[in-house]
């Protein structure tokens, strides 16, 4: 059995790590995702071969009660999460992909809401505790969102990135440029005034 206080890894790891292909794919996910490291891949594609064993379950043994049921509770909480459309069928838990599940942590979303300039940043506002989902403060990029809790994302109260006229959040327009810090308008007008007194004292 083990020791009951002894944590035990909620994820598996691929058989064969080395493979490029799966390194150039994982680099590109954890660059569009802002994820830290690939734990996070990991978790995320062993929540999709869980629901993907059950379905398979499911469907091998849908005429019983028991297995109807479960069919319900299943469908039910992956329509919650925002990863299956209503009226979805077992076989469409099959061919859920790993960006599915990326879309729907915390982090995509405040992203997503506009509430961060990028992934990164996003991430970077969960961890320091200035997210807010419903009356819970959320400190965890890979929360999953439901989609009753999506509209309920937002800031605390107390935190200083409430206002949207935060530095930090405010985001330029894509081909604009910030105004110059050193104007030289007033630079030539000085310059000018010397020339024209010079000239009336002549």
């Amino acid at each position: 059995m083990g020791d009951p206080k002894q944590l035990r890894k909620k994820y598996n790891t691929p058989r064969h790590p080395w493979i490029r292909a799966t390194i150039e794919s994982e680099r590109i996910v954890t660059k569009d995702y802002g994820l830290v490291k690939k734990k996070e891949i990991h978790i995320a594609n062993s929540f999709i071969k869980k629901y993907r064993d059950i379905a398979k379950r499911l469907i091998a043994t849908r005429t019983l009660a028991q297995a109807q049921k479960e069919k319900e509770q299943i469908l039910g909480k992956l329509q919650d999460l925002g990863l299956l459309s209503s009226g979805a069928e077992l076989e469409q838990i099959l061919g859920l992909e790993l960006k599915d599940v990326l879309s729907r942590r915390l982090q995509s979303i405040v992203y997503r809401k506009g509430l961060a300039r990028s992934m990164k940043q996003s991430r970077q506002f969960i961890t320091h505790r200035h997210v807010m989902v419903g009356e819970h403060e959320i400190s965890s990029p890979s929360y999953l969102v439901s989609l009753a809790e999506e509209s309920t994302v937002t800031f605390k109260q107390k935190s200083a990135l409430a206002d949207a006229e935060h530095p930090e959040r405010v985001i330029l327009v894509k081909g604009e440029t910030p105004a110059p810090k050193s104007p030289s308008a007033p630079k030539t007008e000085a310059a000018e005034v010397p020339k024209e007194t010079a000239s009336e004292a002549q």
